[in-house]
């Protein structure tokens, strides 16, 4: 079975974010960039499966301008087969790369997809969503657990007061939550090993996918500064402050 694991390159999460001077997004220039690691996640994953025989290879696919390379190359270095570039210098949003990944599924013919349930940088938590709209397969969200049995897959998610198990026929779509795995490092000689390993360079018009963007960014700005807080010596005083502000009546 194939693992198809789309990556996305973003803002490192150590990094703070910095607000471009005219309001019209985030600057990106001369900061460290890293893949999504709910991606990072899916790619250990797949790995994971391949180690134990259920899958025969690990894809690694990434929609974004020429440096998203990088990205592939360590998904490469952590134990994927192989790798694919849609490159594009577009802001691709989340519909555009549902129809993307949906043509790269057309053509590998996957039997697993894995992605991570949404990026660090929009946290939008839509493309796997749209990929299994547009594919019609069955979908598993916010994964912290997955078992391929035969031609099925039981997908563990959390949800409120517990732990819900969905088994999906295959071909599926999984995407990652946090706890599904911690991701292995790359060693040295992998990352050596995986110059070597094959990446295709396409681009969204190989796939006939308009990446025009439907959705307008009116501005971009820093969070409100969070004002000192105050200490109480009791109740009494507390509700009196809650009082004053209207808070409390």
């Amino acid at each position: 079975m194939k693992i198809l694991v789309p990556v996305k390159r973003v803002l490192d999460y150590n990094v703070k974010p910095r607000v471009k001077a005219d309001g019209s997004g985030v600057d990106l220039s001369n900061v460290k960039m890293s893949m999504n690691p709910f991606d990072e996640i899916g790619i250990e994953e797949a790995i994971r499966l391949k180690e134990k025989g259920v899958a025969t290879e690990v894809v690694a696919v990434s929609v974004g301008p020429a440096k998203a390379q990088e990205t592939l190359r360590t998904a490469l270095a952590m134990g994927a087969d192989r790798a694919i570039l849609v490159q594009t210098d577009d802001e691709v949003e989340p519909l555009a790369l549902a129809k993307i990944f949906k043509a790269i599924a057309d053509a590998e013919a996957p039997g697993l997809v894995i992605l991570g349930k949404q990026a660090i940088d929009g946290d939008n938590n839509q493309t796997g969503q749209m990929l299994a709209a547009l594919t019609g397969w069955a979908q598993g969200t916010f994964a912290s657990a997955v078992a391929v049995e035969g031609d099925h897959v039981a997908v563990t998610r959390e949800v409120d007061g517990g732990l819900e198990t969905v088994k999906l026929k295959l071909p599926a779509i999984v995407t990652t939550d946090l706890r599904l795995n911690e991701p292995r490092y790359a060693s040295l000689p992998n990352i050596m090993k995986a110059k070597s390993k094959p990446l295709d360079t396409k681009s969204p018009a190989d796939y006939g996918v308009d990446t025009a963007p439907r959705v307008k960014t009116v501005k971009v700005s820093e969070p409100p500064v969070r004002s000192a807080g105050v200490k109480v010596a009791d109740v009494d005083e507390l509700v009196a402050k809650l009082k004053a502000m209207g808070v409390h009546s």
